[in-house]
């Protein structure tokens, strides 16, 4: 491979709009790959870019990072996926776009009534929670719907003493 093929991790930040820290996450996680320089710098294959714009791309319509690196492990690795890779991959996104886009209907549609938190503050609640009965449903606002209420962020694992 040609070094004009390759850039430093500064350019490939600037051009993606991703933090270093976040190329360097991304990278531990198996979702991109990097090379070194002779000089010990970080240098990736110019596809990057469109590996790292697929990454927002399925993080702003909610795909975890395990859906997203399930998706990227099936292109190809050699080359520069093709209009049909980026087809075949995303075409399951519409039916997530679709849920997505219906669960934000219901919830604008009943913010002037409740917003599914269970709190009883309104007087008038459209969803009722006689007896705190929400409260059974686990952590979050238990009647906002479940797409909505993914956590955009992955959790740590809590771990005891070693």
């Amino acid at each position: 491979m040609d070094a004009q093929d390759r850039i430093p991790m500064g350019e490939v930040s600037r051009r993606s709009g991703f933090a270093a820290s976040a190329l360097r996450y991304y990278e531990s996680q198996g979702l991109i790959r990097a090379e070194r320089s002779p000089g010990g710098q970080r240098t990736f294959r110019r596809s990057v870019l469109r590996r790292l714009a697929f990454i927002r791309a399925a993080s702003n319509i909610g795909l975890s990072l395990e859906e997203i690196r399930a998706e990227l492990d099936s292109l190809p690795a050699e080359r520069t996926p093709t209009k049909s890779d980026w087809h075949r991959i995303s075409r399951h996104w519409r039916n997530r776009l679709d849920e997505q886009m219906a669960a934000l209907e219901r919830l604008r549609d009943g913010l002037d009534s409740c917003i599914g938190c269970g709190c009883l503050s309104l007087k008038h609640c459209g969803i009722a929670n006689p007896g705190d009965v929400a409260a059974g449903s686990g952590e979050g606002a238990a009647y906002l719907p479940r797409l909505l209420r993914r956590d955009p962020l992955p959790r740590r694992r809590e771990t005891g003493p070693t």
